[in-house]
């Protein structure tokens, strides 16, 4: 009998001291290091267990006996957990999740027992992947939107001075469980000066992509500027391209360094800090739609302007054209007065010739007449 009511003291005791406390919400990005809170209240004798609730207990971590007990641990997990042992003593029993992936998403459940207390908290780990970049392209009279590697499914709206646009988008998932999502439309014949904004947009996040009507450049090849629309805002990077394909220039988003590609070196002159980009000694073969594309931290302003060449040349092409031009002039003049020569010299040996063979038949009769006289006389 006094067994029986110890057990039932001891059961009492257990359920006073096994506390829990409400759900708490944490949000982590997709590839980025993450840390569930856990505390306790210091003791002896810790064991620390961190389980994904899910269909089944799902084993994250363990810790007892004052190491890492991982010989449980889902393969998940698999080298991405860790505890801050040294802070342990200290009350804290946090688990650190690296490489956090869509699959972590989940109600977690921390728990901790000492010769003091049981406790059990629990986190629901929401996992993200913002929206980082929107693209925004036009080719001929269509233009799309697009943006990747996105979770939860994101959203995609049109926008233009006019109401909004209609149009249904594409949306796939990779093995990783991120999404895609893409949209076009057809640019209206009958307000073609309209501006296209389009807008992903996820739970947490969202970004804007502007696409401003296509202007027009026409000028000297020796020097040429090429302007960017500037947001108000601070700008994060920018990006020049040549044809929608070709790298001109670019500046990264997180250092703020410059780059220029190789094979535009000759014709960059100068790269302002508002985007702003000066040409030199372009030829025809730098005809094309130049493509601006600046960013802040929440909007994509994308400028095309198309470049045509036109007036003088640069030094170096024309004298390459005069010397071509003057070679094949006097190669002309040679050839004429050669046919010239030939139709002079010919004509005097022409003559010559029909004159001596003339000749030579009048002597051929004056001797044919003598030799009949002759022929007579001896008859006689």
């Amino acid at each position: 009998m006094t067994a029986i009511k110890l057990s039932v003291v001891f059961l009492v005791l257990n359920f006073l001291w096994t506390s829990a406390s409400q759900d708490v919400e944490h949000f982590c990005n997709v590839r980025e290091r993450c840390i569930l809170p856990c505390t306790f209240e210091t003791g002896d004798e810790v064991v620390i267990h961190w389980i994904l609730v899910k269909t089944g207990e799902i084993q994250a971590h363990s810790f007892y006996h004052s190491q890492d007990q991982l010989g449980h641990q889902n393969q998940q997990f698999r080298g991405r957990t860790s505890l801050f042992k040294e802070q342990i003593s200290g009350g804290n029993a946090s688990l650190q999740l690296t490489g956090v992936k869509v699959q972590d998403e989940g109600r977690y459940k921390c728990y901790v027992s000492t010769i003091l207390e049981n406790k059990e908290s629990f986190i629901n780990l929401k996992v993200d992947a913002p929206v980082h970049q929107v693209n925004i392209q036009q080719e001929g009279t269509n233009i799309s939107c697009s943006s990747e590697g996105i979770y939860p499914k994101p959203e995609l709206t049109w926008s233009t001075t006019t109401p909004e646009l209609q149009s249904t988008p594409v949306v796939e998932q990779t093995e990783e469980q991120l999404y895609s999502i893409k949209s076009s439309l057809i640019l209206s014949n009958s307000n073609p000066d309209l501006d296209y904004s389009c807008t992903v947009k996820t739970r947490r996040n969202q970004r804007t992509a502007t696409l401003f009507k296509t202007t027009s450049s026409s000028g000297s090849s020796t020097e040429r500027k090429l302007s960017c629309k500037t947001p108000d805002t601070p700008l994060t990077g920018f990006i020049w391209t040549f044809n929608h394909s070709q790298v001109i220039v670019s500046k990264e988003k997180t250092d703020g360094s410059l780059s220029v590609s190789e094979e535009w070196r000759q014709q960059v002159k100068h790269v302002s800090e508002s985007g702003d980009i000066t040409l030199q000694d372009l030829s025809s073969q730098q005809e094309g739609i130049y493509t601006c594309e600046l960013s802040d931290a929440e909007e994509t302003y994308v400028t095309n302007t198309f470049l045509q060449i036109s007036g003088d040349k640069p030094a170096d092409v024309v004298g390459i054209a005069v010397g071509v031009a003057v070679g094949v002039a006097f190669l002309l003049v040679g050839v004429l007065l050669y046919l010239k020569y030939c139709r002079r010299n010919q004509r005097p040996r022409q003559k010559t010739r029909n004159g001596v063979k003339k000749k030579k038949n009048v002597l051929k009769k004056l001797n044919n007449h003598k030799n009949l006289q002759n022929f007579s006389f001896i008859l006689l």
